[in-house]
């Protein structure tokens, strides 16, 4: 899928902004009597800035619903945005009280909903509006350095970093049946608040595209290599390092993956070859996904994924041993008198 690598002809058509307070803490909802207006050329380069940069390199994904797609309030308000574009700050309350209503939470923090209609977007090939929902929830401090009468005085105020977004997503108008084409961020990674924006508010799931094709295989052989495969076989930790590294680098070094080439390479063995495939076959099960045997590999998805796939042999809490490959120079060992395991590596030069 391509993103937006450029700015210059893109345009916000309208712009909302909302208070969402921590309904559970009885903090209010603040809706928009009126769009806001955006004549600064400067102001307006910087909030595309904000508003796009951050989707460079995400998957993509759709709004759904177990039983019915026009029962997802998100798809039903952004769908009659582009269907009906003056009833824009209409439908963007609509979305504010969506979001308020559901913020059952205590540690949802309270913030800005700024809601956008763009305008000509390149996505997929193919210009078409978007409309854009972020929630901002951190601000920073940031220095003003003013010329008074030929004396320069400092001070400061709060205001939001044009290069951290919180939380936010882009609905693209294509691909309308399947819930539109939908872009995410999400900074939380802690607790319910993590599923807090993709679950609970916009309900979406991953699109069957190379970034997630990418990025559920490496999870896949990361679950068999650590979880499934000790409890099939007697393996050493350096073992699972080396099929880990293995992994890692076939995603960095081909452009496109084939699964019986990849397990020759990771795997090599028939039998652990034939637990990797059974083991596969629980996974599409368990995460309702299918792989093909042949796709893509979305470079974005190898970058911000294999750094999970952790090749480091940690020996109790004074040692941390990284292993990038040459299996045969370290050798695992017990020694009776001290009753301690050990690791002898072996190695030409020191630097």
């Amino acid at each position: 899928m391509s993103s937006i690598f450029s700015l210059n002809d893109i345009s916000i058509d309208a712009l909302a902004t909302q208070y969402i307070g921590n309904r559970t803490a009885g903090e209010p909802l603040q809706l928009c009597a009126e769009l806001i207006d955006i004549d600064n050329p400067i102001l307006k380069q910087l909030l595309l800035q904000y508003f796009l940069t951050p989707f460079r390199e995400t998957g993509s994904y759709h709004l759904w619903h177990p039983t019915d797609l026009n029962l997802n309030e998100v798809f039903h308000f952004v769908k009659t945005i582009f269907d009906q574009p003056d009833s824009f700050l209409f439908q963007s309350n609509n979305i504010a009280r969506h979001l308020y209503d559901i913020t059952q939470l205590p540690q949802i923090k309270s913030g800005e909903l700024h809601v956008v209609h763009f305008k000509s977007c390149p996505i997929n090939g193919v210009l078409t509006d978007a409309v854009g929902i972020y929630k901002t929830e951190s601000k920073a401090n940031y220095l003003r350095l003013e010329n008074i009468k030929g004396h320069y005085q400092f001070s400061s105020d709060e205001g939001i970093n044009p290069e951290k977004m919180d939380k936010g997503c882009i609905i693209f108008n294509i691909q309308k049946e399947d819930g539109f084409l939908v872009q995410v961020v999400d900074r939380t990674t802690k607790g319910g608040e993590a599923q807090f924006w993709k679950d609970q508010f916009l309900k979406i799931k991953a699109a069957n595209d190379e970034y997630h094709a990418t990025e559920d295989y490496i999870q896949l052989c990361k679950e068999f290599i650590v979880q499934q495969i000790p409890t099939e076989y007697e393996v050493e930790r350096v073992q699972q390092i080396e099929m880990l590294n293995n992994s890692v680098n076939y995603f960095k070094k081909n452009e496109s993956f084939d699964k019986g080439q990849f397990e020759e390479q990771v795997f090599g063995d028939k039998e652990l070859i034939q637990s990797f495939r059974k083991f596969e076959k629980q996974f599409e099960q368990t995460h309702d996904r299918t792989f093909e045997s042949d796709f893509d590999i979305s470079e974005a998805a190898v970058k911000k994924n294999v750094k999970n796939l952790k090749s480091v042999l940690k020996l109790d809490k004074n040692f941390h041993i990284y292993v990038h490959g040459n299996r045969e120079r370290i050798e695992r060992g017990f020694d009776k008198e001290s009753g301690l395991n050990f690791y002898k590596v072996f190695f030409e030069e020191e630097h």
